[in-house]
């Protein structure tokens, strides 16, 4: 211990939604692109060398996201977790439960926790008996200092709404704001902390400037609340919404550092020595950008038989099409029936026996399809680890559907269709716009939100909204992610259990070629729509 009036700095480095982003690549076009954990590695490792007292987290979804995550856990899961042995190399203090870290199961994520040289955080993510899931709520480091610091762990508790019921079996999913109030009064009052740090895997659902909502308030994000509610909090780490965010809540330094590796978080204490302990004098948050960092070789290295195998694979051929399936404009594939969305229904519809499906397209990188197809084409428009699932819905749940979707769009000030800033801001959720196929439908962006399915038909017929339908849909979607509560709780009527990136595959395999179709069943217009 120094002096009665000694000065130091904290420093937190912040990691959150990395996705499986080692390579400063992009997987679709393997050219360059300032992502990644290599590029991350370099700028901890100059932070470490600067830094008074450091401590480094990451803050969850870690292990899923990329076609190398994908490929080592479908092809090579019994090797040591690639993500982990990043964060174990750069000796991370701990890593907090995200919604993706479920997504390959349990065992798979059991796994990885055992890997780690590092604690896994999560307090209100608890058994039956009310006991902390994962075992670790939170996290006290001591400094040579004298310096106690609480790291407290929380996960959105949303998760049961997106991820497959097998995936999550047994775990009870506790309110984040009430479970907080118990663990850092707990590390305040027990512990005898001098700072506690809230890592949490979730978003601000308000602005941090003025209190109002940007979003639905289903707890999805509960960051302000957190803020806002909870006495003691100094720091508050964020992630979830993939937003690059500095920020302050009621006192409270907010953080959230993006996605994919893009940035990496820093909040800089300066601490004051009292008779008690210590106190936070000042605080400075920042984003450090990878932009134009060289890659950390050594993690390069350490990936490289990951990287390897995973780009022989992404190029292995499976088949070709007929037609033209390249997407050159994203607006213009969600505004009128496109041959790759079609092909995406199709596939599905062929698969379950389901008359009806829906589908989206996930972001606006995706390329399509050219005439030959590899598994790489098949990853890069098909990112996520989804299973279908046919559901049991009236002709009422399919058209608050096709509204909440048809939100999506908006006018501009000289009438042209856009998209909404609803769908772009905190995050893009291009993903929560569906297509449909198995039934015709017209959606007039000019009518009033919640008018704006202009037609509705199956065949010809109008659709009958107390008649009951069969759809297929992604679990995602299925579980009413993206704010479709309409879906939530109907009889579920088969499950597709192999990830659709992998039913793709094996079709195309299969037919060896595709042929490209446009039935052109459905169409987004503005003002033309008829009565």
């Amino acid at each position: 211990m120094g002096t009665a009036f000694a000065k130091r700095t904290l420093t937190i480095l912040q990691t959150s939604d990395l996705h499986g982003s080692i390579y400063p690549i992009s997987y679709a076009t393997n050219e360059p692109k300032d992502v990644g954990f290599a590029k991350i590695a370099a700028l901890i490792k100059a932070q470490r060398e600067q830094a008074d007292q450091l401590l480094v987290i990451d803050n969850g979804d870690l292990i899923q996201g990329t076609p190398l995550a994908y490929h080592h856990a479908r092809l090579h899961p019994t090797d040591i977790n690639p993500m982990i042995l990043c964060l174990n190399e750069l000796a991370y203090d701990a890593a907090i439960i995200g919604n993706h870290e479920f997504n390959y199961g349990l065992p798979f994520l059991y796994k990885a926790i055992g890997e780690s040289r590092f604690p896994w955080l999560c307090a209100n993510l608890t058994n039956e008996d009310g006991e902390p899931f994962f075992g670790q709520p939170y996290l006290v480091k001591t400094y040579e200092s004298g310096l106690t610091v609480g790291v407290l762990g929380l996960t959105t508790p949303y998760i049961p709404n997106w991820e497959q019921p097998e995936n999550i079996a047994g775990i009870r999913f506790l309110d984040p704001v009430e479970t907080a109030r118990k663990w850092v009064r707990f590390l305040r009052e027990e512990e005898k902390v001098d700072l506690v740090i809230v890592s949490y895997h979730g978003g601000l659902e308000r602005d941090p400037e003025t209190g109002e909502a940007t979003e639905a308030l289903t707890k999805e994000n509960q960051g302000y609340e957190l803020c806002s509610e909870v006495p003691g909090i100094d720091v508050l780490l964020t992630g979830h919404q993939h937003r690059m965010l500095v920020s302050t809540v009621n006192g409270v330094c907010v953080v959230q550092p993006g996605n994919e590796g893009r940035v990496l978080g820093k909040v800089q204490l300066s601490l004051q020595q009292c008779a008690t302990g210590w106190e936070v004098s000042a605080c400075e948050a920042q984003l450090l950008s990878v932009e134009g960092v060289e890659a950390d070789t050594s993690i390069l290295e350490m990936a490289s038989p990951y990287e390897e195998r995973t780009q022989g694979w992404l190029d292995q051929p499976i088949g070709r099409f007929s037609g033209d399936m390249r997407i050159t404009d994203p607006m213009a594939v969600r505004l009128k029936d496109h041959a790759f969305i079609e092909f995406i229904n199709r596939v599905q519809m062929d698969l379950s026996g389901a008359p009806i499906s829906s589908t989206a397209l996930f972001d606006n990188t995706s390329a399509g399809f050219l005439e030959g197809v590899t598994m790489r084409d098949i990853v890069s428009n098909y990112m996520y680890p989804n299973t279908l699932v046919v559901i049991r819905v009236k002709g009422k749940d399919i058209r608050a559907a096709l509204e909440q979707g048809a939100e999506y769009f908006a006018l501009d000030e000289t009438g042209e269709i856009v998209v909404s800033p609803a769908f772009l801001l905190p995050k893009p959720q291009h993903y929560n716009y569906d297509m449909w196929e198995g039934i015709e439908y017209q959606i007039d962006v000019a009518k009033p939100i919640g008018a704006r399915v202009v037609t509705l038909t199956q065949n010809g017929a109008p659709l009958d909204m107390e008649a009951e339908y069969d759809v297929v849909m992604n679990n995602y979607r299925a579980g009413g992610g993206g704010n479709y509560t309409m879906f939530q709780n109907k009889p579920v009527v088969k499950e597709i259990a192999t990830d659709v990136s992998e039913l793709l595959a094996t079709y195309i395999l299969e037919k060896k070629v595709v042929e490209a179709t446009v039935n052109g069943n459905w169409e987004v217009v503005k003002g033309q729509g008829e009565n």
